[in-house]
């Protein structure tokens, strides 16, 4: 067998079955070779794989997030990668997160799973499933509410809803909107509510003078000062007896 000699650097290789007959493989390659000629061919299209390089420049979102466990609040900093800028197929992608804080108790589950997400960002394809993987997780000492209301099994359920914030933000996920019938259920709801739980203020309207002070014997605000005694003109209540 002659020996073959190869001037040139060795970017690739494959291994050949040998079942496969010379004829079959040549009229593969024909084919593919036809069919990439007959593919549109696409300006300026990035597509995401494992081969993707990091730019030097990302554009991203920066969120605080403040929890009642904790003294000092987390960073969150998503850095997104804009796939086939100047197309009518330019989107945002998620690329790479970071998760900074003073607090250093979390400090090795925040590297774990902030290496974790970034890397399934770069991966590409489907990640919105991070979003309900990550506010499934409670936290066995009991979660907190939110200034608001909300209540937040953990902390890791709030990163959660920080991704799911963030990719509503760039269009992977759609707006959390309610349609107008909804709205003005809610609205309507709310108003209701409002006006059932509204507390009265004792001293808006009265049929007393004004400046009239709370009785302490009936609870109305009808103490005033009267022949240089306070008199109570609903129940007759007086200092001077």
């Amino acid at each position: 067998m002659a020996k073959i000699r190869i001037d040139k650097k060795i970017v690739g290789y494959r291994v050949d079955s040998g079942d496969d007959k010379p004829a079959e493989k040549a009229a593969d390659r024909k084919s593919e070779r036809s069919a990439a000629k007959r593919l549109p061919v696409e300006g300026n299209v990035v597509r995401m794989h494992e081969k993707l390089e990091r730019p030097e420049m990302l554009q991203g979102s920066t969120y605080k997030v403040k929890t009642p466990v904790s003294d000092h609040a987390m960073y969150v900093t998503i850095n997104d990668l804009i796939l086939n800028p100047g197309t009518e197929h330019e989107q945002r992608r998620p690329f790479e997160i970071f998760i900074n804080s003073k607090n250093l108790d979390h400090y090795q589950w925040i590297v774990a799973l902030t290496r974790l997400m970034s890397a399934v960002f770069r991966k590409g394809g489907d990640v919105t499933f991070m979003v309900d993987e990550l506010k499934a997780v409670f936290d066995p000492r009991g979660g907190y509410w939110q200034p608001g209301g909300k209540f937040m099994p953990s902390i890791i359920a709030e990163l959660g809803h920080i991704i799911e914030k963030h990719l509503r933000f760039i269009g992977l996920l759609p707006a959390d909107s309610l349609d107008e019938h909804k709205r003005k259920l809610v609205e309507e709801k709310r108003r209701e509510y409002e006006e059932q739980h509204r507390q009265q203020d004792a001293f808006a309207r009265s049929e007393y003078p004004a400046g009239a002070q709370i009785c302490i014997v009936c609870s109305t605000v009808a103490v005033v000062y009267m022949d240089g005694c306070m008199t109570c003109l609903a129940c007759g209540d007086s200092k001077c007896g």
